[in-house]
């Protein structure tokens, strides 16, 4: 499988994506500059984590416009698999591609330290993988990961199953004390109605070998990688 990492000035964990994909699970990963219009030949795109154009405005504000963010549009329209990590889930907010915003930490600082999230709906492209209920241990780092929207579209979120992973304790319990930056719902990702976007703050490439001393987040990866086969074993048939 070919994915695409795109690249904004300010992206930190673009070439951890490109390392996961290449290295540890053998897929081809291309780099993709910000510029570009097409992603043409690509299975699936991944909006990586850092700060991109400084977060500057609002994180993901500027790199919204960026003439890559049409492609990933039309990608995602065309039920393309899209996957938006941390300051990528951002993006997607701003682009209007999840809905829902991001705000600042309620505590107001920086959060950078492993947590527990639980699997609300394990049959996403992203998460085929996972079992329902299963908590995964996966580390966040961000300033701004306080996730918020309006009550109707919670309640539409909720009905649809779009929310799939909720901050948690280590034994799965969903509490306000187990969600680090106060995120509604303890909403750590969720989808689209149509299950091919994705937006996670939690860093999965983080976490997906044996030196780091976690490897949950292949879990991720790997049921993109199972999706996107499945996916192309039906379109030979």
């Amino acid at each position: 499988m070919n994915v695409g990492v795109l690249v904004f000035p300010g992206s930190n964990c673009d070439h951890d994506c490109a390392h996961v994909l290449k290295d540890v699970l053998g897929q081809n990963a291309t780099m993709v500059w910000h510029k570009e219009s097409s992603l043409a030949g690509l299975d699936a795109v991944i909006l990586p984590g850092g700060f991109s154009y400084g977060d500057y405005l609002r994180t993901g504000a500027i790199a919204r416009f960026s003439p890559v963010m049409q492609a990933v549009k039309q990608f995602a329209v065309e039920g393309k698999l899209v996957l938006g990590i941390c300051n990528g889930f951002q993006i997607l907010l701003e682009a209007g591609l999840l809905p829902g915003a991001m705000l600042r930490n309620k505590s107001l600082h920086f959060i950078c330290r492993e947590t527990y999230v639980k699997v609300e709906n394990a049959a996403t492209p992203f998460t085929n993988a996972c079992k329902p209920g299963q908590v995964l241990k996966i580390p966040i780092a961000h300033a701004d990961g306080n996730y918020y929207t309006d009550s109707v579209t919670l309640a539409g979120l909720q009905a649809n199953a779009q929310i799939t992973f909720r901050y948690c304790t280590v034994d799965g319990t969903v509490t306000p004390g187990s969600c680090p930056n106060g995120s509604l719902d303890n909403i750590a990702g969720l989808c689209n109605a149509e299950g091919n976007v994705l937006g996670m703050m939690p860093h999965p490439e983080r976490c997906v070998e044996t030196m780091l001393g976690n490897e949950d987040g292949r879990h991720i990866f790997r049921s993109m990688i199972a999706s996107l086969e499945h996916k192309q074993v039906a379109e030979v048939r």
